[in-house]
This record gives C-alpha cells, sequence and structure tokens, in this order.
C-alpha cells in the first residue's frame, strides 16, 4: 500500500513538472477576517479571465499556480465585501487577505461579470455548509440555537423525534456519522438526552455535512461525516459575547494574547430551569454545561500552534433516586507548518473521552463505562499546480473500551462488583485524494484510503462451538444465546482478529453551462466501531464496541449522482441528487436482547445487511431580504438478515424490513424576512413520514395475566410528523460610537401545538379491562425569549 501510495505521489509530481513548459510563479497566502485575524474557511480566490480558482483551506491558506502575467483576482465570502484587485505575477507571491464584514450601510461591492461558480465546477457533491449566523436564524424550542437541529432541517438528515439524540443521514443509523469538533470524535453529540446538541454556536467557524462522495481523509464511519471547526480567537481586540435565555445562557470571551499573534477563546454554557423546579414542589435536577477553549499563536510566517479543548457534562437526578452523569472531553494540539508555498501540514496529536455514570441510589449501586482514544494525525496539502492538488496523510487511533463496571455504595447493598472484560484496539489508516481539473468543463476528485483494524489482546475472551456465539431452537423458532466450550486469555500486544480494507473514492462534475453541472460520486467506507443499541434513538447508556472475532466490520458503497445549478445572478441555486447505498455487517439483535451489562454481547447479535436509496431536493434562496431554502427527500432504508443455515427464520423471515429510521417522505421549508433595521422574521416548517415501530397484533393468557403478542419487526409506523416554529428577532438601535450590541429574540416552538408521538404504549385499563394505546407527546407549544449581546 506505501508503494501504492509513493508511487502515485511521483506520477503526480512528474505529471506537475511536465504540465509547466511555460513559466509559472505560486500565489499563495491566508484569508482572514480584517477586524479579528479568524482565518476564514473556504474563501473563494477567483481568476475571472482564465476561469480557475482556488478556495481555503481548513486553516485559511490558499495556494494556486499559473502562468506569468497579470491578472484580475476576484475574492469573495458569504457575510463578507468583495474585494478585486489586480495582481502581476511575475515571480512567487505570497499575499496574505484581510475581509471586511459586509455591513448594510456600506457600499454593495457589484459585480459585472458572475464568476463565482466554483459550487459548480467542483466535483465535491452531497456536503451541506451552514454558517453560526444562519444556525441562529433557526426557531428551536426553549430559545437555544441547535447545530444538530439545524442539520436535520437540510435534505437526507433526519432524527428520531423531539427530545431524541443524535441523527439519521440517508437512512443510516446515529453511530455511522463521524463528529469531529477541531478533527476530535465525539461520541455523544447532545445535551439532556437530545433537548440540546453540545455545540455552542458562538465558538464555531465552519460547519460542513459530508453525506456521500466523502474525500479519503475521512474515515472511520459509513453514513456522513459532520466536521465541525471552532474559532481562533481574536488576535486584534478583546471581545465578549453571549446570551441570556429563559432555560440556559452562555458567554464567551476572545482576545489577543500577543496582538497579531497570538489569541484566546474562552466559551462556557450553562443551563439552570431546574433552579426553578422547587416552586412547583419538584426535588429533580435537571442541566448540562459546558467548555471550549483555544489557544492559537503564530511563532513566525511559515508555523502556527493551536490548542483546542472541550469539556461538558449533563447532570439528571429524580428524586434523590438516582443520579446520571455524562459527557465528552477532548483535547487538541495541532501544529501548522508551512513548507513552501505549495505545501502545507497539519500535524494533530488528540485525546477522546466520552464518560457514563449512573448512581443508583434505591439499590445502592453505581455504574460506570466509557470509551477513550488517542488519536495522532498528519496531513499535507500539496498545491501541484493550477490543475493539480493532492492531498495526503496517515491516521492512528488507539481506543480503550470500558463496556461497564457495577460498584456498591454501601456495606448493605445486595449487588456485588462486577467490571465488565475492557477492550482494545488500533485502528490506522493511509489514505491521498487528488483534484483534477481535466479542462474548463470536467473536473474529477479520486482517492484511495486503506484502513487497517487490530482487535487487541483481553483478559478474556469465550469460545464457543462452530465460533456461533448465537444458536437457533428450531424447535421454538427462536434464537438464543449458546453457551462457551472455552475461554481464551491473551496480552495486551497480542492480536485477536485483523482487519485491511480498501476504501476507494471518486466523484466527478460536468459543466452543462456556465449556471449548471451534473456531478456523479462513489465511495467505499468502513466503520470498525459499534453502538450497542435496541433504542431508536441512542442513550447515554448505550455501549461502543469494536469489531473482533464475532463481530465484523461494516462496509459501505455508496453510488450519488446530481444536477446542480445557479440562476438569477447566483440569487437561487437548485441541488438534485439520487443516491443509493449498500451496508454489509450491519448489526441486528435477537428478540430479548439484553444489551446492559452484558459481558458477551455477541451472544445477542445477528449479522445482516442494509440498503438505502432515495432523492433529495434543495433549493435555495441565498440573498435579499427574503432567504431561505426548501429541502425534500424521498427515500427507503431497509435491512435483511437471514439465517445461516437455511432452517433458520432470521429476523422477520429473512426478509427486507424498515429500520428504525425509515421516513419516506422529508419535508422542512427554513425562512427568513428582514423586515427593516429594527425586526426580521423567521421560521422552518417540518413534515416527516412516522417512523417505523412494532405493535402488538395479538395477546395470550398465562396464569391470569395478559401478554400481547408483537408481529413482524418495524412493520407499523407512528402518525406522521409536523410542526410550524417561529422566532422575531428585534435590534434596537445602536449608536454609532457604543461598543455594547445587544438584541431580542422572541420565538414560539411548535406554533399550532402540534401533539407529536413520540412512542405509542400499549396496555390494559385496570378498570375497564380493554386494550388502550397511549400516545406520548414530548411537547406541545413552547415560547420562549432571549437576550444576545457582543462586546
Amino acid at each position: 500500500m506505501k508503494n501504492f501510495v509513493l508511487g502515485l505521489v511521483i506520477a503526480l509530481s512528474f505529471y506537475s513538472v511536465t504540465s509547466n513548459a511555460q513559466e509559472k510563479f505560486t500565489l499563495s497566502g491566508i484569508v482572514s477576517e480584517e477586524k479579528s485575524n479568524e482565518t476564514l474557511i473556504g474563501v473563494n480566490i477567483v481568476f475571472p479571465e482564465i476561469g480557475a480558482g482556488t478556495t481555503t483551506n481548513e486553516y485559511g491558506f490558499y495556494s494556486i499556480t499559473l502562468p506569468k502575467g497579470t491578472y484580475s483576482i476576484v475574492v469573495s465570502y458569504l457575510g463578507y465585501q468583495t474585494i478585486t484587485e489586480t495582481i502581476e505575477l511575475n515571480d512567487n507571491i505570497s499575499n496574505n487577505i484581510g475581509l471586511a464584514e459586509s455591513l448594510e450601510n456600506l457600499d454593495e461591492v457589484i459585480i459585472t461579470k458572475n464568476i463565482e461558480k466554483l459550487n459548480i465546477k467542483n466535483p465535491q457533491m452531497s456536503v451541506n455548509t451552514l454558517t453560526s449566523g444562519t444556525i441562529k436564524q433557526i426557531p428551536v424550542v426553549l430559545g437555544e440555537a441547535d447545530v444538530i437541529k439545524a442539520i436535520t432541517l437540510l435534505p437526507g438528515v433526519t432524527n428520531a423525534g423531539e427530545a431524541s439524540s443524535g441523527f439519521n443521514v440517508r437512512g443510516g443509523a446515529a453511530d455511522q456519522n463521524l463528529i469531529l469538533l477541531d478533527e476530535a470524535i465525539i461520541y455523544n453529540s447532545s445535551h439532556l438526552f437530545g433537548f440540546f446538541s453540545v455545540f455552542n454556536p458562538d465558538a464555531i467557524k465552519d460547519i460542513r455535512l459530508y453525506k456521500g462522495g466523502i474525500p479519503s481523509r475521512y474515515g472511520g464511519r459509513v453514513s456522513s461525516v459532520l466536521d465541525i471547526y471552532q474559532k481562533e480567537g481574536n488576535s486584534k481586540t478583546f471581545n465578549l459575547n453571549g446570551g441570556i435565555g429563559l432555560v440556559a445562557s452562555r458567554l464567551l470571551a476572545e482576545g489577543p494574547l500577543k496582538k497579531d499573534k497570538g489569541s484566546f477563546l474562552v466559551g462556557g454554557r450553562s443551563s439552570y430551569a431546574h433552579l426553578f423546579f422547587p416552586i412547583f414542589d419538584l426535588k429533580n435536577v435537571a442541566y448540562f454545561y459546558d467548555l471550549n477553549t483555544k489557544l492559537s499563536y503564530k511563532l513566525n510566517d511559515r508555523n502556527n500552534i493551536y490548542l483546542s479543548g472541550y469539556f461538558g457534562r449533563d447532570v439528571f437526578e429524580i428524586q434523590d433516586s438516582f443520579e446520571n452523569t455524562y459527557g465528552n472531553s477532548v483535547i487538541n494540539f495541532r501544529w501548522n507548518h508551512l513548507f513552501s508555498d505549495k505545501l502545507f501540514s497539519n500535524l494533530s496529536l488528540i485525546y477522546s473521552d466520552y464518560y457514563y455514570s449512573l448512581n443508583l441510589n434505591f439499590v445502592e449501586f453505581d455504574w460506570i463505562s466509557g470509551i477513550q482514544n488517542f488519536n495522532l494525525k498528519y496531513d499535507l496539502k500539496h498545491y501541484l499546480n493550477d490543475k493539480l492538488k493532492l492531498e495526503y496523510g496517515l491516521n492512528s487511533i488507539y481506543y480503550r473500551f470500558n463496556p461497564g463496571e457495577i460498584n456498591p455504595t454501601s456495606e448493605s447493598s445486595g449487588i456485588n462488583p462486577l467490571k465488565l472484560i475492557d477492550k482494545f484496539a488500533f485502528e490506522n489508516a493511509v489514505y491521498v485524494d487528488v483534484e483534477h481539473k481535466i479542462s474548463n468543463k470536467l473536473a474529477l476528485s479520486y482517492g484511495l484510503r486503506f484502513s487497517t483494524f487490530l482487535r487487541l489482546g483481553q483478559d478474556e475472551l469465550n469460545v464457543y462451538a462452530n465460533n456461533r456465539p448465537v444458536i437457533f431452537n428450531d424447535n421454538l423458532k427462536i434464537y438464543e444465546k449458546a453457551d462457551p466450550i472455552d475461554t481464551e486469555t491473551f496480552k495486551r500486544r497480542d492480536v485477536i482478529a485483523d482487519f485491511y480494507n480498501l476504501e476507494p473514492r471518486f466523484s466527478i462534475a460536468y459543466q452543462i453551462t456556465s449556471n449548471s453541472s451534473v456531478k456523479a460520486s462513489y465511495n467505499r467506507m468502513s466503520q470498525y466501531l459499534h453502538l450497542l443499541s435496541n433504542t431508536n434513538s441512542p442513550t447515554p447508556l448505550d455501549v461502543w464496541s469494536p469489531s473482533g472475532k464475532y463481530i465484523k466490520p461494516q462496509l459501505l458503497d455508496q453510488f450519488a449522482i446530481g444536477y446542480f445549478k445557479n440562476f438569477n445572478n447566483d440569487d437561487y441555486s437548485l441541488e438534485f441528487e439520487g443516491f443509493y447505498k449498500t451496508i454489509k455487517n450491519r448489526i441486528d439483535y435477537i428478540d430479548g436482547a439484553d444489551l446492559i451489562a452484558n459481558n458477551a454481547i455477541e451472544q445477542v447479535i445477528l449479522n445482516g445487511k442494509a440498503r438505502a436509496y432515495g432523492l433529495e431536493l434543495l433549493l435555495r434562496k441565498n440573498s435579499g431580504r427574503f432567504k431561505g431554502w426548501l429541502a425534500y427527500t424521498l427515500s427507503k432504508s431497509e435491512q435483511q438478515t437471514k439465517g445461516i443455515t437455511p432452517n433458520e427464520l432470521g429476523i422477520n423471515n429473512g426478509d427486507w424490513y424498515n429500520t428504525p429510521h425509515d421516513k419516506t417522505h422529508d419535508i422542512s421549508v427554513t425562512t427568513s424576512y428582514k423586515l427593516n433595521d429594527r425586526w426580521e422574521i423567521s421560521s422552518n416548517f417540518l413534515f416527516q413520514t412516522g417512523q417505523p415501530a412494532t405493535f402488538p397484533n395479538g395477546q395470550y393468557v398465562y396464569n391470569g395475566i395478559v401478554i400481547p403478542n408483537y408481529g413482524q419487526r418495524n412493520t407499523n409506523r407512528l402518525p406522521s410528523y409536523n410542526r410550524l416554529d417561529i422566532s422575531f428577532k428585534y435590534q434596537p438601535k445602536q449608536s454609532v460610537n457604543k461598543k455594547w450590541q445587544g438584541h431580542w429574540v422572541f420565538g414560539v416552538y411548535n406554533v399550532y401545538n402540534r401533539k407529536n408521538a413520540a412512542s405509542i404504549n400499549f396496555s390494559q385499563n385496570a378498570t375497564t379491562g380493554i386494550n388502550e394505546a397511549t400516545r406520548l407527546s414530548i411537547f406541545g407549544i413552547v415560547p420562549s425569549i432571549s437576550y444576545n449581546f457582543k462586546l
């Protein structure tokens, strides 16, 4: 594999040399915000006369090599003034660019020639980008801006309902999403069981959701990548901003460590709704808090270092009977180094930890579980010439899994100490990505990732007859746990199981006209971690488990094709995509599976396969007083789990059945309208097909007890989901010289008080003896108010 990557690099380098028959020079630099020196991601740098251009990377760096000559250069970024200037390129030039925010009282820069076509020409597809400002405009429950709630308004993205954790992309499960915060893996993206996300919008600079055509630098999950970068902090002046709401508040401070060279950022959030519980004679506790930090320092023109971190905790307590604490902790040290004006590198050392604790006072024991990893990443971006950009690197992750530990909290406790066996693994990958502009109309992106996964030795591992930890009872027609016939013991350095996978990626874009293009992509991805959960929505108690002797890695193949168009001078854009994907080795559980405190999880797991396919539409209005988008997804998500032998039934007789996250129709309309200088109104409307469920289709009586009989898995559905939210932003008149700026946000969640079903429970009425179905709804209409400020 290493020889392949080296050969590809040498071949591309040779291409670079031979393609430079005429004299060429390189223009490179950093693009940042003028007022703060905050680097900007994805800025367009375009040369309209020759139709060439590039964009800034994750650290604001750009590089482009062109023939010697004089060019007009246009630098543009959403929300900032466009810069147009002339560059005489007769030598290699380093040109750092500062962009000023686009304010209403400034004259608008008008470009007569429409040149921002990189979104049309770029072969990258199935990617959605949201800014912090857009997220803050979207009305949400309890008035708190929320990253996860915002992305569920995009096509192909749903969740399991109100107050649910995680999100689903293109029919995939929540554990199939790779969530990164400053490159660190986040294992639980929610606060308070899904009411809020762990991401503070004040601290966020850039959010990108990859649903398909995923570049080779990403791996480890088979559904999507949510890549989030925090701000670096203002290296020019001290700034303070935050917000005060009914249930939570936040505060963020940023400023220079040394002017124009170093900066810091510290942001915190906390909820406090539980402080009002005593008014209603409630002794419960439910709150969260988190902290975002970042230090940035420019050593010299070629070296920058960053130290970023996140710490968050949720605390949930009911009547002193039990206390639940969980949360993420991450820290990342990064070093950016510029080898030359064409070669940029980033080295990252990352620690990530997810912790879960449950204290059950009424039975007097503690439960603790979690997952830790240490991650080394080294990425290089090589700007070979104006037609070729090469990215390559390596990634190594060491995992420690704590499936669970039980300890009694008193001498009178009837619980004995129990420590489930820790698991260890080592995941490695090398990759190469190429962006290749074939002509003015045709562009390619292709790459290869080679991943390996080593399941390392553990204290004890069960051995089963015929290597089958699950057996089928032919008489009862059910699956049962197999009894181990022996156990094996390993040293930590031993390898229990190893997996090796080649993961090719390919995307192509063909520009039909100056305003439209068609794109297609294919990617294969491997996932070596599995979230053990038999609920529709992940819970903090769910446990991650690595692939090994009895659990195979998931393997994805996804194809996508789409049509993209900008029209009316880019005021509107249209994205229409179709996708089809298959996943091998998707696990499901036998009936009655017990996942909690199970030291032999392989005894309740069956291997199957999954598939999802659908159409996505995204229509945006990008400018003017009225902005917004319409998103529609028509899709199907299914799973099939057959028996190993012809006599076995599998799940649902081995037929295809709906996954818990299958939703045929998903519509969302998100809008904002600026009424005047003081008032702005925003809204979103959602409609979704009800999620699959399994309802009883009969009952029988045993020893005087009525027992329901359930039909095949996921053949029923909850009622359809729909909701309308509205918010009003009021901006008081601000003095020109006044540093303090503030605005009010008034919101109404679920305006028409729709009682959407989170679940339906079936039981027998104690008085009448009649069977009843009870709908559980989380939210009705919820008003909110918050005050946001900036200093």
